[in-house]
Formats: C-alpha cells, sequence, structure tokens
C-alpha cells in the first residue's frame, strides 16, 4: 500500500464535511418533529365534544365513585386502561379543576388519562352513552 501525504489531507476535511452534514441532517429533521407536534398540539380543540371536557388520547370506561374538589380529584372505578393498567378503582388528579362541578356519583363517564408530573391525571372525559 502506498501512503501519500497528500490523501491523508484530503481525507480530513471530509470527514469533517460528513459529520457536519449528518448533524444538520439530525437537526433539522428534530426541529421538523418539535414543529409537527407543536401544530398538533392545539388540533384537539376543533373537536371539542359539547358539555364534556376537551377529550384527548384513546379512552377508558369508567363509573364516578368520589368528587373531591378540595383536592382536585377524582375517584374513578374503571376498566382496563389503555396504558395496561387492570381494572380498579382509584383516585384521578384532573387537568382542569372546573371540570369537578361536572362530574357527581354515580356518572358513567368515558375518560383519558395521561401521566403529569408523575400523578395519573384525568386529561379529557365526556359522559358515557
Amino acid at each position: 500500500m502506498n501512503f501519500r501525504p497528500d490523501s491523508l489531507a484530503l481525507a480530513q476535511p471530509l470527514a469533517r464535511a460528513v459529520v457536519a452534514i449528518t448533524l444538520l441532517a439530525l437537526a433539522a429533521g428534530a426541529s421538523l418533529a418539535a414543529h409537527a407536534a407543536d401544530e398538533h398540539a392545539g388540533h384537539g380543540a376543533m373537536h371539542a365534544v359539547p358539555g364534556s371536557a376537551q377529550t384527548s388520547g384513546p379512552m377508558a370506561d369508567g363509573v364516578v365513585k368520589k368528587v373531591d374538589a378540595a383536592a382536585a380529584r377524582v375517584t374513578i372505578a374503571h376498566g382496563a386502561l389503555p396504558n395496561g393498567m387492570p381494572p380498579m378503582t382509584m383516585a384521578f388528579a384532573v387537568k382542569d379543576p372546573t371540570w369537578l362541578t361536572q362530574l357527581k356519583e354515580g356518572n358513567k363517564i368515558r375518560f383519558a388519562v395521561d401521566t403529569v408530573n408523575g400523578t395519573m391525571t384525568v386529561v379529557g372525559f365526556e359522559r358515557a352513552k
């Protein structure tokens, strides 16, 4: 193998160019993904159901067992949740405490749950039909 000093001089700028292009492509992809998420964030408001809290994500069936306005929590007996949680009765935080005025013990609801700041939180609900 013949080594020429000028071949190393050509390889280094080429390697730098490849790295720079790769980093730019990754940054552009991340920027586009963040933009798409921001654009989609307000989309659900266009589909809000009158008389219910805006629903978000997969829904589960449940029955309201207790409304605790002071703690901003609602206790729901629910079936299996989309996140894999088995059926049980548990208290959830609510995304908007004013929703508690729409919930009464015994109401059958469909609700969406997400983890917000480490707490299982009702992020949307509607009366079951």
